[in-house]
């Protein structure tokens, strides 16, 4: 068992720069390069493994595949994640099992289907402490939600999944949500008067160009509560970004 373990192990390692290349290639969308970028035993066989130290590179080729039409193999391995996560209780597991069983829904054309069960993965995702995993995510859950003229609820999980590739020093994710972002056209909305107190305050001290930090310390409320109050005013305004902010602030003083 041990040396079964030491030799799964160091074949993992040494296949590290495969898997990162397959996690690049699918990030700019190149389903066929990141499948090429990895040995076929890291996708099959009963030495497969899903634990995350030897499988995080599992999501990006189920994705991949689904992408090159090879759905059966896709169906396997996020079913391997589903029964591997809910035996061993393995919260990764379980919110990318799911994410990829909603990008498999999606693909055959049961976009409800595909939304509540994004919206499961994102109910594990509060277990980890993993923000790319989760915005990645919400890129899928919104990408469903415009499919279903939900477009509020989607640009929400746009801006949000942005601010965190943002915050990550992820540019290349981050420009994959603006460009999400700017496919969800949302009717504005003029009327700052849909703000909460908390959420006008935010919005006004974020509309003059402070920090998260300078907003919470002036608050009193931590950076993260901040940042959600910023998400539910851009959600409320049909807007994404400060420079609008600063804008629709400045026509509210106007009127």
């Amino acid at each position: 068992m041990i040396a079964a373990t030491k030799s799964r192990s160091a074949s993992h390692i040494a296949d590290w720069p495969g898997m990162t290349l397959c996690f690049l290639e699918e990030s700019l969308g190149h389903h066929r390069e990141a499948l090429a970028a990895l040995d076929e035993s890291f996708l099959s066989g009963p030495a497969l493994s899903t634990e995350i130290m030897y499988a995080w590179h599992l999501p990006d080729a189920i994705e991949a595949m689904v992408g090159v039409g090879r759905f059966d193999e896709a169906d396997a391995l996020t079913s391997r994640l589903e029964r591997d996560g809910a035996e061993h209780d393995r919260a990764w597991m379980k919110a990318v099992g799911a994410r990829c069983r909603a990008i498999l829904h999606a693909a055959a054309g049961d976009v409800a289907a595909a939304e509540r069960t994004a919206h499961r993965a994102m109910t594990e995702h509060a277990q980890l402490p993993m923000p790319f995993e989760r915005a990645r995510t919400q890129l899928v859950l919104g990408q469903l939600q415009r499919r279903l003229r939900q477009k509020q609820s989607a640009a929400a999980h746009f801006t949000e999944a942005l601010q965190t590739f943002e915050r990550l020093g992820i540019p290349l994710w981050a420009r994959r949500a603006r460009a999400e972002l700017a496919r969800t056209v949302v009717v504005p909305n003029d009327d700052v008067t849909a703000l909460t107190p908390s959420e006008r305050r935010v919005a006004e001290m974020a509309a003059t160009g402070a920090t998260n930090k300078h907003i919470a310390a002036a608050m009193f409320i931590s950076a993260k509560t901040v940042e959600h109050n910023l998400t539910r005013v851009y959600r409320k305004l049909g807007i994404s970004s400060r420079t609008e902010l600063g804008r629709r602030m400045d026509r509210s003083a106007d009127g």
